[in-house]
């Protein structure tokens, strides 16, 4: 099979199905500077890649390292979340627990932690696990109610829509974590958390993605190509924009990036666009992002902590009484893929796919 000249990813399997696939053919390979004819081959050991050098073929072995699944999902995920125990992921000289945690977060978008102590600094000790906890402008590690002590409305109890977080960096935040450390109910009202509200929401973006090219391409490609102003302004001495526009979708022919989904932080249409288009193509992607069989719901638990890939999945939640005490914090991308490949990998196999030589 002669080696493509552009990466490609293997990914896209519906949740509880065959559903579609995308396949990663291997990145083009430069050795001493110099591009050589290449074919790749397979074996029992995972790829090997033959490079021709002065008529004779060395063989190569690259690493199975990106060939992967991605698992689309839907609401259907409510019966068989994907989850790790806190005692498997913290064992000490054992990686499994932490490589069956990142491998279900980049395969799935999400994983749920569950018997974490229920305290922060037990919080924060998992999630420093992964990689070191990202600072904002809302500080690092978080722990808070809903006092509106930053002008955000994460800060209050109000019903939030399907969205990612830190659209208005140029590299949002990677991953995230919520774990709700206690609810009680307002003094008038007797204490049953199931009437308190404040049911959190998920949405696969990349399956939201797939739907929309599937049904509505013209809308999925104007999503994919507009580039648009995000910015974070709410704050006293806080103006933040990225380096540049970026459209909602970031997509190549084979793999689904990364989706950026905020109202709250949009700027406005660029002059140059068909307003009317953009806007119809948004409000296909809307309808696709509230439709109920994409909607998975859940009552964040006290010991159950929340970690999702902030690149793919949306959250939001319901509006809530009461008051709310959530702590978690952002992981940049390239740590938790790091994490991924380390705890998943040996390092030697790791290097030599980071130099996409084997």
């Amino acid at each position: 099979m002669a080696l493509p000249s552009g990466p490609t990813i293997r990914a896209l399997r519906l949740f509880g199905s065959r559903g579609p696939r995308m396949t990663r053919r291997a990145p083009r390979v430069q050795h001493d500077f110099r591009s050589y004819a290449t074919t790749l081959e397979s074996n029992s050991k995972g790829l090997v890649l033959k490079v021709s050098e002065g008529g004779k073929s060395s063989p190569k072995r690259l690493s199975q390292l990106w060939l992967r699944d991605q698992t689309l999902w839907n609401a259907s995920i409510a019966s068989n979340p994907p989850e790790v125990s806190f005692d498997s992921v913290m064992a000490k000289g054992d990686v499994s627990g932490m490589a069956d945690l990142t491998e279900k977060i980049r395969g799935y978008g999400i994983c749920f932690v569950t018997n974490t102590p229920k305290t922060p600094e037990a919080t924060n000790e998992l999630l420093e696990a992964i990689g070191p906890i990202r600072n904002t402008h809302y500080g690092g590690f978080y722990d808070f109610v809903p006092d509106l002590a930053k002008a955000d409305t994460a800060y209050t109890n109000l019903a939030l829509a399907a969205h990612t977080d830190t659209t208005y960096f140029t590299e949002p935040a990677g991953l995230q974590a919520f774990h709700m450390l206690s609810h009680t109910s307002p003094p008038n009202k007797a204490n049953d958390d199931s009437s308190l509200g404040g049911q959190s929401l998920l949405v696969d973006g990349f399956y939201a993605a797939y739907r929309l090219k599937k049904e509505y391409p013209e809308a999925y490609e104007t999503l994919r190509e507009v580039r648009l102003p995000w910015h974070a302004s709410g704050n006293d001495g806080v103006a933040i924009a990225p380096d540049r526009a970026y459209p909602v979708i970031e997509a190549s022919p084979y793999k689904f990036h990364r989706v950026r989904w905020n109202n709250d932080d949009r700027g406005v249409i660029p002059l140059n666009v068909n307003v009317d288009k953009w806007y119809s193509a948004a409000r296909r992607w809307d309808s696709i992002l509230r439709r109920k069989q994409n909607e998975y719901w859940f009552q964040l638990e006290p010991g159950r902590v929340l970690i999702f890939d902030n690149w793919r999945v949306l959250h939001g939640r319901s509006a809530f009484e009461g008051l709310r005490r959530i702590c978690g914090g952002y992981i940049n991308r390239d740590d938790f893929i790091s994490r991924w490949k380390t705890s998943n990998f040996p390092r030697s196999e790791v290097i030599a796919a980071n130099m996409q030589l084997k």
